[in-house]
């Protein structure tokens, strides 16, 4: 009788049946009228194209710039975290949890696709020319440039700070928290849960279906395998398999494991077409298809070919950024997952400017040898190819390059392992989404929505409704375009609390420094400074000052009517928290910290035992983080004096912020 009782626990009832029956509804309806569900989606995505593009242009700059300027601000500092946590992932295993479930799989199947196609069939002037070249380059890096990773970059920021620096779920409600409050664990927060869950599921499903076609294209190529729908349904059950086995692994693991020989075999074949190509004409392309987006940004941006009218804006832009903003919620919440203890300047900056400038290099790359050989060297029949079966382009392309079948193998491999890694992140977010935020969950609800994507693009795959899914994908951007700038407005104002009350604190510290250093003569400071105490002797502190100064505080502030308690742990963190209801609660907390011994106080026969010479320090931690300042040694007077002190930053930041 126990099981139910702990599933329960591990869900959040609302949003995990409902979203599972909506998706199975959403499934059914396009599988038994697979016509009338492509009809209605595409009817609805055609009217977005024609009346709110406008719209999705403005939404996505406002969200690019809204990025930009965090970074550059004085909010760039901030930390997504307590003041001072650090990074949980090195840099190089974060670039790669990103890139894998962003862009990877895009990037196979467009890297050659989409130049060779501007190419041939420009939105303005002529085809097939220099002009038509340039002008290819500089739309594919458009589309996959800074606009797609701001929108990613600014949904992953809103959830990590309010998750890990407000101790709200890491789930997508809690973006809604600066508007709400704690409405957002009602009816309105599961919405907005239930409504990620969805547009999730049928992203990752939809990309799924259409994914196994260029992978069954390179296995066709390689090996003679038939192109079809048993084909394709094995694959996927085979990639699902995969993703289901990694994601049950968890991140540390699976998921960065993959992500990491990912982005290996990326750089393999990156470099690889590199050296095998026009190497000196691709360095210079690169150069200059960079210079050209740059130059032309901001008037790409604001491009609604009012005076052309064109339909390559609803089939190109318009649909990427649909697509960005409705995988956003996937993507943002992972790369949120994996972000805890960056500064919003270091996230921004890597998030924005690392994918997107490995993004251009791959573009360049692929994108200008394939028009190099058309243009060039003749081989008109790779646009041909192209044309007629983008899930074709890679491997035509592979084809005309020395020892082709072990670029294409290559190339399979990484097709194979980005579909993996973006199902198995998928499911991860899914999972938190359907269980509050929770990152510790058991095996089978894992399980659960892993094979449940595979099992949605089987669905899909075998009655035809993989297309009316996909515009239904693409239009749930315009409702989820609306929460994201509405989100930015919340962050901006919490960001302006955060930041008031780190100037307060700041402008006080000088002021902390001085009077205690003035405290109990020079002596005595001198001997604080030379002592290193065992946990012991900060444990005493901890238990004969600490504590009596916390409840002689509590004691006063209760007859002031306050609500105040006082906690300590096994591990001895002990805190004073004062509640203050509707407003932000004081919070002062004493932790022992460990570090290792200097070696000038370490004999040198001991420099082995190095790593075992620990010392202690009585640090203050705040609400939003450690202060870095050790308070070993006070006397129980000094202990309640730099409480009052604090408490008294902590009452004229509520004033300045009221």
């Amino acid at each position: 009788m126990e099981a139910p009782t702990k599933r329960s626990a591990t869900i959040s009832p609302p949003v995990f049946y409902t979203s599972a029956v909506l998706i199975a509804l959403l499934v059914l309806f396009a599988s038994v009228l697979p016509e009338t569900a492509q009809r209605f989606f595409g009817d609805m995505q055609a009217w977005i194209v024609e009346n709110v593009s406008w719209f999705y242009v403005l939404a996505v700059a406002l969200v690019l710039l809204s990025a930009i300027f965090m970074a550059a601000s004085r909010y760039g500092d901030i930390k997504l975290g307590p003041d001072h946590s650090q990074p949980d992932y090195k840099s190089t295993s974060w670039f790669a949890m990103l890139f894998s479930a962003g862009m990877g799989i895009g990037l196979m199947f467009f890297g050659v696709a989409e130049p060779v196609m501007h190419f041939i069939a420009p939105p303005v002037g002529d085809p097939n020319t220099v002009e038509a070249a340039r002008e290819a380059m500089k739309l594919t890096f458009f589309h996959w440039g800074l606009h797609a990773w701001a929108i990613y970059a600014v949904v992953a920021l809103i959830l990590a700070f309010f998750s890990y620096r407000h101790g709200l779920p890491l789930t997508l409600r809690s973006a809604l928290y600066p508007l709400i409050g704690e409405r957002i664990y009602g009816p309105i927060g599961h919405a907005v849960d239930i409504f990620a869950i969805i547009s999730t599921v049928l992203g990752i499903a939809t990309s799924l279906g259409y994914g196994v076609l260029q992978i069954n294209s390179g296995f066709n190529y390689l090996f003679g395998l038939p192109v079809g729908t048993n084909i394709q349904v094995m694959l996927i059950v085979v990639i699902t398999a995969l993703a289901t086995l990694s994601v049950a692994t968890g991140l540390d693991k699976g998921i960065r494991i993959l992500s990491e020989i990912n982005l290996s075999l990326a750089v393999i074949l990156l470099v690889l077409v590199l050296m095998l190509g026009p190497t000196a004409l691709l360095l210079k392309s690169f150069v200059e298809n960079t210079g050209g987006y740059l130059s032309e940004i901001v008037s790409n941006t604001f491009n609604l070919f009012a005076y052309e009218p064109t339909d390559w804006l609803g089939g190109w832009t318009l649909l990427y950024w649909g697509w960005w903003l409705s995988w956003s919620p996937f993507v943002g919440m992972f790369i949120a997952r994996v972000s805890r203890g960056r500064t919003i300047r270091e996230f921004l900056t890597g998030v924005l400017l690392v994918p997107t400038g490995f993004t251009f290099m791959w573009m360049t790359v692929f994108g200008n040898t394939s028009i190099n050989m058309i243009m060039n060297e003749g081989i008109t029949s790779l646009a041909d190819q192209v044309n007629a079966d983008t899930s074709l382009a890679l491997f035509a392309f592979l084809e005309h390059f020395p020892f082709s079948s072990v670029l294409s193998m290559v190339a399979v491999c990484m097709v194979i392992l980005f579909f993996v890694t973006s199902a198995d992140s998928g499911s991860l977010v899914i999972d938190m989404l359907a269980s509050g935020g929770k990152t510790e969950t058991p095996l089978w609800q894992r399980i659960f929505w892993a094979s449940s994507t595979g099992i949605v693009a089987i669905t899909l795959l075998l009655t035809g409704g993989l297309g009316a899914l996909q515009s239904a994908t693409i239009a749930s951007a315009l409702p989820f375009s609306i929460i994201l700038l509405i989100s930015i407005w919340g962050l901006f104002k919490a960001l302006h609390l955060d930041s008031t009350k780190r100037v307060l604190r700041h402008q006080s510290a000088t002021h902390y420094s001085r009077k205690h250093k003035s405290t109990g003569g020079w002596q005595r400071r001198l001997r604080s400074m030379v002592m290193f105490p065992r946990r012991s002797h900060v444990n005493r502190f901890i238990d004969e000052v600490v504590l009596p100064g916390f409840e002689e505080v509590a004691v006063e502030l209760r007859k002031q009517g306050y609500a105040v308690e006082v906690i300590s742990g096994d591990d001895k963190r002990s805190k004073i928290e004062v509640q203050h209801n509707a407003e932000v609660n004081f919070v002062y907390e004493i932790r022992p910290r460990a570090y290792v011994q200097p070696d000038f106080i370490m004999p040198d026969d001991e420099e082995e035992d190095r790593e075992e010479r620990k010392y202690f320090r009585a640090e203050v931690h705040l609400l939003e983080g450690g202060q870095d300042y050790d308070i070993m040694g006070w006397s129980r007077e000094e202990v309640i004096d730099d409480i009052l002190d604090q408490y008294e930053q902590h009452m004229h930041f509520l004033h300045v912020v009221r």
